[in-house]
């Protein structure tokens, strides 16, 4: 008897997914046979779970369940459908990971962050920084609000995703619209750019924080505000739109992604002004920009200073002495051209009088 019981499999353990056939359907019960181990059970609560589907179930079919419960006082081992449909979805969104296996999928919501997906009854999340360059939201200055209504443009579209994380514990599944093969094609573009390559691009679109250039098929690069001209910019979209043929410059190349500059194409102003300028020196400049510092002067074309808000009483006495758009003369305090720094003093060049 006892080399019979060591011989005899382990019943299944609770957790485990267990495989059997269905012997009889009664009143909001199914019985199916689980041999060696005797008869399993789903009622009650787990039947109500999975009604729908236990309705198109018929004796002899075959089932796929979890067990609930090893063996309860009447002997069978209670077992959930619904449980083991969740965890051999789990069990395929592991293995659809690992595979990297594309997924078109219908956008059901939108957030603040990204979109909600559905796979399956079970809803995941696509991040924004893991959508394409084509779906990506350009906002500017990462405007939650703005990304949002940009995000709920895509409700109810599908897109074609992998899933880069599948924790049933957790119940985390993120997908991701930026698949292996389009990373490694977009590398491959950007290795064979250097940093110092002038091109010839497209803009393909203008936001607050800069331009967006193709410089060839799915591949765009961005410059940034700062990159788009010595002068203030203050209005990207008043200097470029859409469809405008750039030449444009190189200065960064990092894994998929290329950072481009308009600016750096044209004469540097300020190596020009170190030619005619020292610290020191009365100029006349015009106000073209007050900010919590003081007011911005310019007193050439991209060369601007800074006249702090400490040589007057308050903002307000600030802005009535030095209007936008006037010109008035300033003393400059400091003049680093290398740097693109400088300071001016109202106070000080009217003393200098």
């Amino acid at each position: 008897m006892e080399a019979i019981l060591n011989d005899s499999p382990a019943p299944p353990a609770e957790g485990e997914i267990i495989e059997g056939t269905v012997s009889a359907i009664g009143r909001a019960r199914v019985y199916i046979e689980l041999p060696p181990f005797g008869q399993g059970l789903i009622f009650g609560r787990e039947y109500m779970n999975a009604r729908d589907v236990l309705r198109k179930v018929s004796v002899g079919d075959t089932i796929a369940a979890k067990v609930v419960e090893s063996g309860n006082e009447d002997g069978y081992i209670e077992l959930s459908l619904k449980e083991a449909r969740q965890a051999l979805i789990w069990s395929e969104a592991d293995a659809a990971q690992k595979e990297g296996r594309v997924l078109t999928l219908e956008v059901k919501e939108a957030n603040k962050g990204g979109l909600i997906l559905d796979w399956q009854g079970i809803q995941g999340f696509l991040p924004a920084s893991q959508l394409s360059s084509e779906n990506y939201p350009r906002v500017a200055d990462g405007d939650k609000e703005k990304i949002l209504v940009e995000l709920q443009n895509l409700v109810g579209q599908f897109l074609s995703v992998i899933i880069i994380t599948a924790d049933q514990g957790e119940q985390k599944l993120i997908f991701s619209e930026k698949g292996p093969q389009e990373k490694e094609e977009k590398e491959e573009k950007v290795a064979r750019y250097e940093v110092g390559d002038v091109l010839k691009g497209e803009v393909t679109g203008a936001v607050d924080f800069g331009v967006f250039v193709k410089v060839e098929d799915g591949l765009e690069g961005l410059v940034h505000i700062s990159e788009l001209d010595w002068g203030l910019v203050e209005d990207t979209r008043s200097l470029y739109k859409p469809g405008d043929k750039v030449d444009v410059k190189v200065i960064e190349v990092k894994d998929d992604k290329i950072s481009l500059s308009i600016k750096q194409l044209k004469d540097n102003p300020w190596a020009m002004a170190a030619e005619k300028y020292e610290k020191g020196q009365v100029v006349d400049g015009v106000v073209i920009k007050y900010n919590k510092h003081g007011a911005l002067a310019s007193i050439e074309e991209g060369v601007a200073g800074l006249v702090h808000i400490s040589e007057f009483e308050s903002e307000a006495e600030l802005k009535e002495q030095l209007s936008l758009g006037s010109v008035y003369k300033f003393k400059i305090t400091l003049f680093e051209p290398k740097e693109q720094r400088m300071t001016l003093s109202f106070k000080e060049a009217a003393e200098a009088k």
